[in-house]
């Protein structure tokens, strides 16, 4: 996969579509995803533009990396996500899901999640 810079996260990110933020620094933009598949469901995105986590890991700074786990954690922490338990999800590629050619993670919480994968016990 390739990197798209028209990807409905790139276009967030240079605002040309509207997100209800939940947080932001110089590097990471997080923001309530719209088709919301628990009662939290946040997107969290680099600003720069990298396809999956494999390519984050391996171009983005130390600083660019060590901002969006740091992100991670102070969106779980001030949602008090801890309390009850959440999950984190990086969907990439074809079987892996991936929708948008922009590295993302999920923040779901808010209700008992299940399984990870329906099916497998």
């Amino acid at each position: 996969m390739t990197y798209d810079p028209n990807n409905i996260f790139a276009r967030i990110l240079r605002g040309e579509i509207p997100n209800n933020t939940v947080y932001e620094d110089a590097h990471v933009l997080a923001f309530n995803d719209i088709q919301p598949q628990a009662p939290t469901h946040i997107l969290v995105i680099p600003k720069g533009a990298y396809v999956s986590l494999t390519d984050f890991a391996q171009k983005a700074s130390t600083a660019e990396q060590a901002a969006f786990f740091a992100a991670v954690g102070k969106i779980v922490a001030e949602k008090k996500l801890d309390e009850a338990g959440y999950r984190v999800i990086a969907n990439t590629g074809i079987n892996g899901g991936q929708e948008v050619p922009h590295f993302h993670l999920h923040i779901l919480a808010g209700k008992k999640l299940g399984k990870m994968l329906p099916g497998n016990d």
